[in-house]
């Protein structure tokens, strides 16, 4: 997933209790859910999927659940949000992990995006015989909601033995419970301009909380300045008013894909998404470092208590 992963548990049952266990169940589960979800290896679930386009290929429940999820995440956004664009993050450089981009650069890119392309919502899954079809021609990067899928499984693992946890992978969290010692999960949002800095820091309950960002995943193409966050609108690495957005929900999927949604569309957008959504808030990092936010922040965080405990 090219991000740090951080477990975190507690019993408050039971002082000194032992969670070793429980914390190495949760790694095995993330090493190989991102085994199966990664499209940089080559033997992955979602690797074979994009090799079978055009034919019905079978797929895992969860693949299948991830697949219907963004399919409805891409009508909710109107498009902003679309896995769709795996071909167009390869023309902007992003076709091996950035680990190996930073250390040997990137290529020009191959050449101008088609002028026409497999709509997602083309995508047919079968969940009675378990299989799915790619349009062909196409190729899909499930990129953060399967991460946050991801994260989601491993604290729901880890809460089957504790009374509360936290699960981050590379700073998009689900927490669980409330620790003892405060009664709320302080999460600080990192200036975009500056990694050593934070911008606001944020108490809530249990939920989810996820940044989307252009600052942080870069390179260089050619000398121009790319990023990861491609606007479906155009194929090319998103134009925007703010450097970063934070988005809290209860539920990490509802997260992922917003805070990416509310990054492509901006200003202008904003307003109509957050509606859509009266159960999250948003952080948005503006370049000189002023942070926009939809009103109903407070009264989001009393919900989201009754939310995530019902």
């Amino acid at each position: 997933m090219n991000a740090a992963v951080l477990l975190a548990a507690e019993d408050a049952g039971q002082a000194g209790a032992d969670l070793g266990p429980e914390l190495q169940a949760a790694r095995l589960l993330i090493e190989q859910s991102e085994s199966r979800f990664s499209r940089f290896l080559p033997a992955s679930e979602l690797t074979r999927l994009n090799a079978s386009a055009g034919d019905w290929h079978a797929v895992s429940r969860d693949l299948l659940d991830l697949l219907q999820q963004s399919r409805d995440f891409m009508e909710e956004t109107g498009g902003l949000f679309d896995p769709s664009i795996l071909g167009d993050l390869r023309r902007a450089g992003y076709d091996r992990s950035l680990d190996e981009i930073r250390k040997d650069g990137v290529e020009p890119a191959a050449g101008p995006r088609p002028s026409q392309r497999p709509d997602f919502r083309q995508v047919e899954i079968d969940s009675e015989r378990g299989r799915g079809r790619l349009p062909s021609g196409m190729a899909i990067d499930l990129g953060g909601i399967a991460k946050g899928w991801i994260v989601e499984k491993a604290a729901q693992l880890l809460s089957s033995q504790t009374t509360a946890c936290a699960v981050s992978a590379g700073g998009d969290i689900v927490c669980v419970g409330y620790p003892v010692e405060d009664g709320n999960w302080r999460v600080s949002i990192e200036d975009p301009r500056d990694s050593t800095q934070s911008v606001a820091e944020v108490r809530m309950g249990p939920g989810a909380i996820v940044t989307s960002s252009v600052a942080k995943r870069s390179w260089k193409q050619a000398g121009v300045l790319r990023h990861h966050l491609i606007d479906p609108r155009t194929g090319e690495p998103a134009t925007t008013d703010w450097l970063s957005v934070t988005v809290v929900a209860p539920r990490i999927a509802t997260a992922e894909v917003y805070a990416k949604a509310l990054l492509i569309g901006g200003e202008a957008r904003a307003p109509q998404l957050a509606a859509q959504r009266p159960e999250i808030t948003y952080y948005a990092v503006a370049p000189d470092g002023t942070v926009a936010q939809n009103p109903h922040r407070v009264e989001y965080m009393n919900a989201l208590r009754q939310v995530i405990n019902q």
